[in-house]
């Protein structure tokens, strides 16, 4: 019964990614950046939208609708970045997602529940579950899975290689 309570206390940082909410689990949340300048990574995967500079250290940024395949959409006033941190064979990695909105921190009225087997566009091993706040359902993606461990060393491969190159600044 306590494990219930708490579950339903958990928070999450909710967004929007072409008209549809997700989130991910606030504690592995760092910040937010409303749209800072991104630069483009030469012969990244196409879902890395680049690097930023965040107080000196070189964060991927993931462009969450191309990852997902969903419709593109241009940039606005309202896109952000959210800088989470992901674990990926025992090593902490953080990393941008890049969002149309942020929504704001919620919790669910009963707590998370596992995802259906159909009917979402996302590869439900990439959701922890959906939610329910304020009649609308929210896909809480498991920060973990939405990147892979061979895509994570990609990508750190190609930032790599573009420092080396000198195509990026420290």
């Amino acid at each position: 019964m306590q494990h219930e309570d708490l579950r339903e206390k958990e928070q999450f940082l909710s967004f929007m990614l072409a008209g549809n909410l997700f989130a991910f689990d606030v504690l592995r949340t760092r910040e937010v950046l409303s749209l800072p300048d991104i630069t483009p990574i030469p012969c990244a995967p196409p879902y890395v939208a680049g690097v930023l500079n965040l107080r000196g250290s070189v964060v991927s940024v993931i462009d969450l609708r191309r990852k997902f395949g969903l419709k593109e959409g241009g940039l606005t006033a309202d896109t952000a970045v959210i800088i989470v941190e992901a674990v990926s064979d025992g090593e902490k990695l953080v990393l941008g997602a890049l969002v149309d909105a942020v929504r704001g921190v919620i919790s669910f009225e009963n707590g998370v529940e596992p995802p259906p087997k159909i009917g979402t566009r996302v590869n439900i091993e990439l959701l922890n579950g959906i939610g329910k706040h304020n009649g609308a359902f929210i896909m809480v993606l498991n920060i973990d899975r939405v990147i892979s461990e061979e895509e994570i060393e990609l990508i750190k491969e190609t930032v790599k290689e573009a420092e080396d190159e000198g195509s990026l600044e420290k």
